[in-house]
């Protein structure tokens, strides 16, 4: 079925677009209030940094959650603006020569190329509390004790005990600080902190701005995880199998470090049967939710199956 059938596609193009308007907006020349003003250089490399940026599955998982209990508007979309910018925020630093060390993203040249390393700093501190502003306005939602809520569950998932702390396992199976082998349990903890812990926040944060029930939620963060497992999988598969073309970004280089993963501890085939039981798992935490699940479902199946 073509993509302009396909309601899925339709609906992550249709979240893509509003939320890169949204960026736009926020990510202004003018200075917001309570600013002083906004340099120049740093709004143009923020700016480089988080706009015309992928398909922001993100954002797309939050607002569609909060669709599933019948909330849409300003406050899903703001709530998944915040986790694109704090995403947007972790590639600029995962680019630097400190870290991953690449030169391109999305076919651009990384933040630090176009501009420089102190530039690109500054550009990651500013759109993570950039992010946090935007949970903490009214305009996301009139009820401050969900927006506390939201702004805890983006801290607890980009932080010290999610991304952040993932990325310093990360950067330890490279061998930098000693040990280098890591058993698959080991490899599936740095994983769902690094990448999983912010796609499943995403899934979650829908159902809080929706003010949905403890249970549901804890069902909305149950397919979060699985699907953040599932991404990282496939990720490490184009990794070995993609194009640098198609991903926009050097392929091979993970390999290249030795740094572990689920391809290097279960082999390609492998691998795959643990993505397909993973999105069977995300499928099974929307089941109590039958059809109106179909999007989110579809989502899963979209991590495994995509090629960039």
């Amino acid at each position: 079925m073509a993509d302009a059938e396909n309601p899925f596609a339709r609906r992550l193009r249709d979240c893509a677009q509003r939320i890169e308007n949204l960026l736009a907006r926020l990510l202004d020349d003018a200075p917001g209030e309570g600013e002083i003003a906004r340099p120049p250089r740093l709004m143009a490399a923020m700016r480089h940094a988080a706009l015309e940026g992928g398909k922001r599955l993100r954002p797309f998982l939050a607002v569609e959650a909060a669709r599933l209990f019948g909330v849409e508007g300003e406050g899903p979309l703001r709530a998944g603006a915040a986790i694109e910018l704090v995403h947007c925020y972790s590639l600029v630093h995962d680019d630097l020569p400190a870290m991953d060390d690449d030169d391109l993203r999305r076919g651009r040249p990384t933040v630090h190329k176009a501009f420089d390393e102190a530039t690109a700093i500054l550009v990651g501190d500013a759109l993570q509390t950039l992010a946090f502003e935007v949970l903490a306005g009214e305009e996301t939602h009139p009820d401050a004790e969900i927006r506390a809520a939201l702004t805890l569950g983006l801290a607890r998932s980009s932080g010290l005990g999610g991304m952040v702390g993932g990325q310093m396992l990360d950067l330890a199976a490279e061998g930098r600080y000693g040990r280098r082998d890591l058993a698959p349990d080991e490899i599936r903890t740095l994983q769902a902190m690094k990448t999983g812990a912010i796609l499943a926040f995403s899934a979650e944060a829908g159902s809080i701005v929706a003010g949905a029930g403890a249970q549901d939620r804890a069902r909305l963060l149950a397919y979060g995880r699985a699907l953040g497992a599932a991404f990282q999988i496939a990720d490490d598969i184009l990794d070995r199998e993609a194009s640098a073309q198609e991903l926009g970004k050097a392929v091979g280089k993970d390999e290249g470090r030795g740094k572990g993963t689920l391809v290097d501890a279960l082999g390609v085939d492998g691998a795959r049967r643990e993505c397909d039981r993973l999105v069977g798992q995300a499928q099974d935490a929307l089941a109590p939710f039958g059809d109106r699940s179909a999007i989110l479902v579809e989502a899963a199946r979209f991590t495994v199956a995509r090629r960039n």
